[in-house]
């Protein structure tokens, strides 16, 4: 482990490279259920549990079938796609899910700089760090391809992300020179929106920076599906990075942190870090055949009694909020906290907001062989009504595998090892603070007389007591 930290030590000297702050992002305000919807748009998987929220599909006569929408993870072979929709209180037919009902905003924004100009500084752009898609896009309303001397248009190439609600985003491609944590890294295709949805052109960031594996990709030649390189893949294949240095790292911190020092590397491991666990890093090979930075997760522990679940899988992916788990270990969780309840109202698994953090359970998630705790805080997601909190962990539904999101990410310090095709984590575990303060200081401390719950919008009356 020496060697590694030695052979990073020299290339950030040699390269001036540095951490990338992932900022907070101050408008972010969160919401469970919102957030529960945004990854059942993001998987297409049906809910095992009941609520408001649910997937309609239909057979498909030859076994495939296509939408607008990609194939998504959560949906099963034979079917196809139709839409996510929502159930409403005395209205018999159910309506499609609209931008309202999801968490749109992302939590952390990382700063990249992006091409090249004769007379100004390079053009700075505000982007999600996304492990869990792979595409590079912005909006141009942020970056200005005619300032760059070193853009090139893509001819021919087109892309489009679309999701559930009819949201989508869509443009031109080119290459140009990104720089990223230090490392200058050249003909990266850059997907540049020039038509958005209004919850795209309204939002905090002006883009995405997709992390995870080039299937993911949604780039199209001539309409045939033509997958661009990743960031990652093109700093792999520049010679300046030794095959030790084919990685990137995240630290994620919560809004309990003062100081809020999240940040992500690329090319070097945090050597500091890694030894404040007091562990040596631990190591999972990882099936990327689905694009996603998936490995084996076979057991959980809970309050000492571990969980076998034979075969199952799970994908560590920084877009998603919460961490999504199977039934049968969301059940033996919160039967493990006092006065937990699932909400068919929320859709998800709530509990008391009086109860004592060192009354909530010991968990622990497995990566790999080895077993990491999520800190008990990050149990607490959000409030969800009077009294009540939205649980951190929550069902995966129908879908095929577990997803961790910055829910159970924020607990570790994430090695993201592409070249060796590997994941590592070392613990990383923030002070305790009691999560009554900071999450009543989101409401100012005093509810509303009077707090609404109904489908489609769960807690956005909670939070605009604040204001």
């Amino acid at each position: 482990m020496d060697s590694l930290f030695e052979t990073h030590a020299k290339l950030r000297k040699r390269m001036a490279l540095f951490k990338v702050k992932a900022a907070p992002n101050e408008k972010y305000k969160r919401d469970g259920t919102k957030s529960y919807v945004s990854v059942m748009n993001r998987f297409g998987f049906q809910p095992t549990k009941p609520g408001p929220y649910f997937q309609k599909f239909v057979a498909s006569v030859d076994g495939g079938g296509a939408t607008n929408r990609p194939a998504a993870p959560g949906v099963k072979p034979g079917h196809v796609w139709k839409g996510l929709f929502k159930k409403l209180e005395n209205q018999e037919q159910p309506e499609e899910v609209t931008a309202q009902d999801q968490q749109n905003d992302t939590e952390y924004i990382c700063e990249v700089q992006i091409g090249t100009a004769w007379t100004a500084e390079r053009q700075v752009v505000k982007l999600d760090f996304d492990t869990g898609s792979a595409d590079l896009w912005v909006s141009h309303k942020s970056f200005d391809p005619r300032k760059s001397v070193t853009w090139q248009l893509a001819e021919g190439k087109s892309w489009r992300v679309q999701y559930g609600d009819g949201s989508s985003a869509s443009g031109i491609i080119g290459t140009d020179i990104l720089i990223i944590g230090g490392i200058q890294i050249k003909e990266q295709a850059i997907e540049i929106a020039t038509e958005m949805s209004p919850q795209f052109s309204e939002g905090t960031m002006d883009g995405i920076l997709g992390l995870g594996f080039r299937k993911l990709n949604t780039v199209q030649s001539n309409g045939i599906p033509d997958p661009q390189r990743t960031v990652v893949d093109n700093m792999i294949a520049q010679d300046n990075i030794p095959s030790e240095a084919e990685l990137f790292t995240s630290a994620l911190y919560s809004n309990r942190e003062k100081d809020r020092r999240s940040f992500y590397t690329f090319g070097w491991i945090d050597e500091d870090l890694v030894k404040k666990s007091g562990e040596e890093i631990a190591w999972t090979d990882v099936d990327n055949s689905e694009g996603f930075w998936m490995f084996s997760s076979e057991h959980v522990t809970i309050n000492g009694q571990r969980i076998w679940i034979e075969g199952n899988k799970a994908i560590a992916d920084t877009g998603v909020a919460l961490a999504l788990i199977s039934d049968q270990v969301c059940d033996a969780l919160y039967a493990q906290i006092p006065g937990a309840t699932y909400s068919d109202k929320y859709q998800g698994w709530t509990f008391p907001r009086s109860i004592e953090v060192d009354n909530l359970p010991d968990f622990k998630v497995a990566i790999g062989d080895k077993e990491f705790v999520l800190q008990k805080e990050d149990l607490i997601f959000a409030p969800a009504c009077a009294g009540l909190f939205y649980g951190g962990v929550q069902s995966r539904g129908e879908n095929p595998f577990d997803i961790l999101g910055n829910a159970f990410l924020r607990s570790i310090y994430a090695i993201w090892d592409q070249g060796n095709g590997r994941f590592g984590a070392v613990p990383k575990l923030e002070a305790f603070v009691p999560p009554t303060e900071y999450e009543m200081a989101m409401t100012d401390k005093t509810p509303p007389k009077e707090i609404p719950c109904y489908y489609g919008d769960i807690s956005s009356t909670f939070f605009s007591s604040a204001r």
